[in-house]
C-alpha cells in the first residue's frame, strides 16, 4: 500500500515538474529596470517608392516605415531606365567632363521621391542584374579611369549641383554589385573587378575625401567549416587586394538569403571579425541585401521554376513566415556589429514588401511593427526561451510607454506567458496587443488592463506570428 502511495506521490511530483518546466519554457521575461543600449534602425530597403512605370507610388508607406537608408540597385520603375551607369551615360565614347553627355532626368525623379520620404541613400555605381542568356551591360568597362570619371560626374550632379543638379549629400557610394555572381552580374575576372574598384575608389576619395566608398556587395562573404568561419575565396582575395594596394574601403557590403535568421547573425559576426583580422577595424559592415529564402531553395526563381511553383514561393516569402523571419532578423541584428542593412526590396516585385498592385504584404506589416519600436528606442532586457523565436523590448524617453516585439517561428501552437517586471509606473497598465498572422495585418487581437505588481500576460498563438505589445499607464 505504501509503495503504491509513494508511486502516486512521485507521479504527482513528476507532473508538477513537467508543468513547471513547460511554463518556464514559454515564459517571456521583460525587466524594465535593465536598459541595454539603443534599438538600431536597421530596416533600410533596396529601391524607392516609385514603381511600375510611375503608375504605383509607395511614398506614403515608405514614410510610415521611416526607412533610414534606401539602396539603389535593380531599379525597374521606367523600363529599368534609371540609376545604372549605362542609362545615365549612354555612349561610352563621349567625354565624361561634358554635362551634355549625361541623361539624369529619370534618375533625378526616382531619387527625389526617396529624398521626399526622408530616407538617406546608398548609391550603387554599376549595372543591374541580367538573368538573360545574352549579357548586355555587366561587362568590365573598356577604360576603368574613364568609367570612374563618369562616376565622379554622377556624384557632382547629386551632391554639388553640377549639370542642373542637386545637393542631396549622398554619403555612401558603392562600386558595383555582386561581382562574384558570374555571369549575371559580372562577366570579367576577379582581378578585373579588383582593378576597377581600386581605380574608382581612389579617384572618388581624391576628389571627395569626405564621402564613403565601398563594396563589393559580395553575394557569398563567409564560408562556415564546422564551428569556425573564414572569408569566401572572393572576399579573401578582395580584402587582401585592398590591404596590399592600400585601396580605400570605408564600408564592406555583403548579402545573405536564407530561411534561418541565425545564419544572418552568424555571418554578421563573422564579417566583422574578418574585417578586424585584415586590418579594416574602422570599415563599416553593410548587409545591403537580405530576405527570407523559403527552404533555402533558389530553383523557383530560376527559368525552370516559373508558374505555380514560383507563385507559391513568393507567397511564402511575403507571407506570415516571411514577416516573422524579417522581425527575427531585425531583432537579432541588434546584438551584431552591422552598421547599415537593406532589405531586398521595398517595392512591388516578388521579393518586395508589396504585391504588383501596390498592396502591402504580410512582411510589410512585420517591417512596420519593427519601425514602431523606434518610438521606444531605449532597449530593455527581454528573454524568450522558445526555439526559433525572438523578442525585443524598449521604452520611450518619458518612460510612459513600453513596446515589446515578438516573432514566433516555431512549428507548433504556443501558450505564451509574458511577465513585465519593474515597470516604470505604479498603477494599472493598458496593454494593447497587435498581431501579424494569417488573419491580422498588425491589428489588435487583445486589449486588457494589467494589475500591478503582477503584470502577467497570457496569449495563445499559432506560429508564424508577429506580436507587438504596446504598454502604457491606464487612464484614471
Amino acid at each position: 500500500m505504501n509503495s503504491l502511495k509513494n508511486i502516486f506521490v512521485l507521479l504527482i511530483c513528476v507532473c508538477f515538474l513537467i508543468h513547471k518546466a513547460y511554463s518556464q519554457e514559454n515564459l517571456a521575461l521583460i525587466d524594465c529596470s535593465r536598459t541595454i543600449g539603443t534599438i538600431k534602425g536597421l530596416h533600410g530597403v533596396n529601391l524607392g517608392p516609385l514603381c511600375y512605370r510611375g503608375t504605383i507610388d509607395l511614398s506614403s508607406y515608405h514614410k510610415e516605415l521611416k526607412v533610414p537608408y534606401t539602396r539603389l540597385h535593380d531599379v525597374v520603375w521606367i523600363n529599368a531606365d534609371a540609376v545604372d551607369i549605362s542609362t545615365i551615360f549612354r555612349d561610352f565614347r563621349d567625354d565624361p567632363e561634358n554635362a551634355e553627355n549625361y541623361d539624369f532626368k529619370t534618375t533625378d525623379d526616382y531619387i527625389q521621391a526617396i529624398v521626399n520620404v526622408g530616407s538617406k541613400i546608398v548609391y550603387r555605381l554599376g549595372e543591374s542584374i541580367e538573368h538573360t542568356p545574352r549579357k548586355y551591360r555587366v561587362h568590365p568597362p573598356q577604360d576603368y579611369e574613364k568609367w570612374a570619371k563618369i562616376c565622379l560626374g554622377i556624384i557632382r550632379h547629386y551632391n554639388q549641383g553640377w549639370a542642373n543638379g542637386f545637393h542631396h549629400n549622398i554619403q555612401y557610394w558603392e562600386i558595383w554589385n555582386e561581382p562574384d555572381v558570374k555571369p549575371s552580374m559580372w562577366t570579367g575576372t576577379d582581378n578585373q573587378y579588383f582593378e576597377l574598384y581600386k581605380v574608382t575608389a581612389q579617384l572618388i576619395k581624391k576628389q571627395f575625401p569626405d564621402l564613403k566608398v565601398g563594396g563589393p556587395a559580395v553575394g557569398n562573404p563567409v564560408v562556415f567549416e564546422g564551428g569556425s568561419s573564414k572569408p569566401s575565396d572572393f572576399a579573401y582575395k578582395f580584402l587582401d587586394y585592398c590591404k596590399e594596394n592600400k585601396v580605400p574601403l570605408d564600408f564592406f557590403s555583403w548579402h545573405c538569403y536564407t530561411d534561418n535568421p541565425s545564419v544572418i547573425v552568424r555571418k554578421a559576426k563573422a564579417v566583422r571579425s574578418i574585417l578586424n583580422e585584415y586590418g579594416f577595424q574602422s570599415t563599416e559592415s553593410h548587409l545591403n541585401e537580405w530576405n527570407y529564402l523559403p527552404n533555402n531553395d533558389w530553383r523557383p526563381m530560376l527559368k525552370n521554376g516559373q508558374g505555380i511553383m514560383r507563385e507559391k514561393w513568393y507567397e511564402k516569402m511575403g507571407g506570415t513566415a516571411g514577416s516573422s523571419f524579417l522581425v527575427s532578423v531585425l531583432s537579432l541584428l541588434q546584438d551584431s556589429q552591422v552598421d547599415v542593412a537593406n532589405f531586398y526590396t521595398g517595392e512591388i516585385q516578388g521579393f518586395g514588401l508589396f504585391n504588383y498592385y501596390g498592396a502591402p504584404k504580410k512582411n510589410y506589416y512585420g517591417m512596420k511593427a519593427f519601425s514602431l519600436m523606434l518610438g521606444t528606442p531605449t532597449r530593455i532586457q527581454a528573454t524568450l526561451p522558445i526555439p526559433q523565436s525572438t523578442i525585443l523590448a524598449g521604452v520611450n524617453e518619458n518612460r510612459d510607454r513600453v513596446n515589446v516585439l515578438i516573432a514566433l517561428n516555431s512549428k507548433t501552437k504556443q501558450q505564451l506567458k509574458i511577465q513585465i517586471n519593474n515597470i516604470f509606473w505604479n498603477q494599472q497598465t493598458d496593454c494593447n496587443i497587435l498581431a501579424v498572422n494569417s488573419d491580422k495585418n498588425l491589428e489588435p487581437i487583445s486589449n486588457t488592463l494589467l494589475q500591478p505588481p503582477n503584470n502577467l500576460i497570457k496569449i495563445t498563438c499559432e506560429p508564424p506570428t508577429v506580436l507587438l505589445l504596446e504598454l502604457q499607464p491606464a487612464k484614471k
